[in-house]
């Protein structure tokens, strides 16, 4: 099978019409150029030259071949053109998988600032529940994402990077008097979100294993999608949610709700995930870079609530 340099030799060949003009456009010597159209005439076993008085003739084999040598040579090239700008950020695509309430920790606009920052870059970015994106990042149709722990992570590389409190909203004064316990919570009327997710998501997780080591069991009255729903009907009288501390300024306290912290304090758990040993591409790496400093602005910011994990000399690592 004919090689890619035998290729580029025949192409350059005949584009300059001699060996020694190939031999210095590919800053080869005049042999090495010969050798190489000689091997690959033997794999075709055909001629692809004659020679004329001044310059090197194709022959009908050579003709035949010259378009298709040429379509090889030109996409070699691209192809060694479009990983170098993949590596020099000048290309590719950065694919990230983001938290659903990401806009409660990633204050500034990632995709805006990612394209002011590597315009020429493809940006993907996928806004689910957190156990989609830990499934989406195993099967590799993610490179990485953003998530909350707890997630099914036994092929995935995970590093913490900050926790924020969940706490309990109602509109009951008497329910809010005391911080609940879990018993207290299975015995109140809930108003639950993510309803798709009820058995995967990261927050209900957590208040199942906490109800199923108690003795008890959760059983929402009301289960809806999203989590505006949920505080609309919680603000009507309907029952009791619960939300991260980051959302309660924007979406608690403007419904004339009350949040307070459980008897027991739950966290969410915010965190990087990527394939367990993969190394991400350079975009996705600035992006996963990018939504780590956002994160880290937003938490020391007047409005922040979340609390940073300390992960000194751990970050570089993990992007690989």
């Amino acid at each position: 099978m004919a090689t890619l340099n035998q290729l580029e030799a025949f192409v350059t060949t005949v584009s300059t019409g001699t060996f020694t003009g190939a031999a210095a456009e590919l800053k080869m010597s005049q042999p090495a150029i010969s050798d190489l159209i000689r091997r690959l005439e033997a794999e075709l076993g055909a001629k692809l030259f004659q020679r004329g008085a001044r310059q090197l003739i194709l022959t009908a084999e050579g003709e035949e071949l010259l378009p298709f040598a040429r379509q090889s040579v030109v996409a070699a090239r691209m192809g060694a053109s479009a990983v170098r700008a993949v590596q020099s950020l000048g290309g590719g695509t950065a694919t990230f998988g983001l938290l659903r309430n990401a806009e409660f920790y990633l204050r500034t606009d990632l995709a805006r600032n990612f394209h002011l920052a590597h315009p020429n870059v493809r940006i993907r970015l996928v806004g689910q529940n957190s156990w989609e994106t830990g499934r989406d990042v195993t099967k590799g149709q993610l490179d990485a994402g953003l998530v909350t722990l707890p997630i099914d992570d036994e092929e995935l590389d995970v590093l913490p990077l900050a926790r924020d409190e969940i706490v309990y909203v109602t509109a009951d004064k008497r329910r809010a008097q005391k911080p609940p316990s879990i018993v207290d919570i299975a015995g109140a009327p809930l108003v639950l979100y993510d309803a798709h997710y009820a058995r995967t998501d990261p927050a209900r997780r957590q208040l199942n294993d906490r109800a199923q080591l108690s003795g008890v069991s959760l059983e929402p009255k009301i289960e809806v999608e999203y989590l505006t729903t949920a505080l609309s009907l919680v603000a009507e009288g309907f029952g009791d949610t619960i939300v991260c501390r980051s959302a309660v300024a924007s979406e608690v306290e403007p419904r004339g709700l009350t949040a307070i912290s459980m008897a027991e304090p739950m966290y969410d758990t915010l965190a990087l995930v990527k394939r367990r040993g993969m190394s991400l591409s350079p975009a996705t790496r600035e992006m996963a870079a990018l939504a780590f400093s956002a994160l880290v602005t937003h938490a020391r910011s007047e409005v922040g609530t979340v609390e940073l994990i300390p992960i000194d000399g751990l970050l570089e690592p993990f992007l690989g």
